[in-house]
């Protein structure tokens, strides 16, 4: 016997499977894969700050190695859901928009090898190529199935913006490298990625104008509306190599999406509980905190250094935050509550 859960793990209800086999991690939602984006993206962020402003060297370390032990959990966990909720992972899959978290893992490969660089070299390049071939594959994939089937205007969610923007984390990763062909391969993921944020960027801005609000659990998930062009920036700076109009252009969009978003999450904090969909807000923010850190060292004063070391404080405060009550739902077993 089995019976069938709903879930809100991202914008609607999906049905996932649970069996007395299968156990809690039927409920594992493939998004908490974004922790890992997060993870990483601060590392790096940490990693500039203390190179720029002195801040010790071993926090960012530090993260670079909870996040790596934090895709080592994922991996395994999701791995065994696999197995035995295969349904469950269909069901995820299927899903118009819970389908595009699947590029979490895939973002998660590409970001890893600029932060284990230092360390591992070769298994560095090895998970940067993995990535790359799957996220343009997950990319391609994403597209057809789009073009192939015809969708619904209430599911143009952020996480839309996923599997396609989510191309320009091939160029940061790969600039970590000196693989012969990085730059020609960032430059394609550079261009797919930017070109691809202006019609879903559109699309979503009018189902957020036009439609009925995201309910309050979904609210997070508006901060991923930030990602395209902070990463955007950070993509294009390390393929272009130089701060100019174009990119000053990425960034201060960047800027103005975060100054209209961040006073909804301040105010989504007290209004609804916490749920993994959460977990949403904090890569965009790493994102916008590694752009502004860039920023500043390419266009130093006080403004620039003061908004770089803000966004690093409360990016940090933010995360921790969502990892503490993530650690101490999953300890409560009440993982299944966290995703409904």
């Amino acid at each position: 016997m089995r019976r069938v859960a709903k879930t809100t793990d991202t914008m609607d209800t999906i049905d996932k499977v649970d069996t007395v086999e299968t156990g809690r991690l039927a409920y594992l939602p493939v998004s908490l894969f974004g922790s890992v984006m997060a993870l990483c993206g601060l590392a790096l962020a940490w990693r500039l700050a203390a190179t720029a402003f002195g801040l010790p060297a071993w926090i960012g370390e530090a993260l670079g190695a909870v996040a790596a032990a934090d895709f080592l959990v994922l991996a395994v966990a999701y791995g065994i859901k696999c197995v035995r909720s295969p349904a469950a992972v269909r069901a995820e899959f299927a899903h118009p928009v819970a389908a595009n978290f699947f590029a979490t893992p895939l973002i998660s490969l590409l970001l890893l090898p600029a932060v284990i660089v230092p360390y591992a070299a070769t298994l560095a390049n090895a998970l940067w190529l993995i990535g790359t071939v799957a996220m343009s594959t997950f990319a391609w994939l994403i597209v057809s199935r789009w073009m192939s089937v015809r969708q619904q205007l209430a599911h143009a969610t952020p996480a839309w913006m996923i599997p396609v923007v989510g191309m320009l984390n091939i160029s940061i990763g790969g600039a970590a490298l000196h693989l012969p062909g990085t730059h020609a391969v960032g430059v394609f993921a550079l261009s797919v990625g930017l070109f691809f944020t202006i019609p879903l960027f559109t699309l979503i801005l009018s189902r957020l104008i036009f439609e009925e609000p995201m309910p309050g659990p979904q609210q997070p998930s508006l901060m991923i509306l930030v990602a395209p062009f902070a990463v955007g920036f950070s993509a294009y700076l390390e393929v272009a190599g130089r701060l100019d109009l174009y990119a000053s252009s990425l960034f201060y969009l960047a800027v103005f999406m975060f100054a209209v978003l961040v006073p909804r999450l301040v105010r989504l904090r007290s209004a609804a509980p916490f749920h993994t969909s959460w977990w949403a807000v904090s890569f965009p923010l790493a994102a916008m905190t590694l752009a502004a850190l860039k920023f500043s060292i390419h266009q130093p004063s006080w403004l620039t250094h003061a908004f770089a070391l803000a966004t690093l404080t409360f990016t940090t405060l933010v995360i921790l935050s969502l990892a503490v009550r993530t650690i101490a739902g999953v300890a409560r077993g009440d993982l299944r509550d966290l995703t409904l």
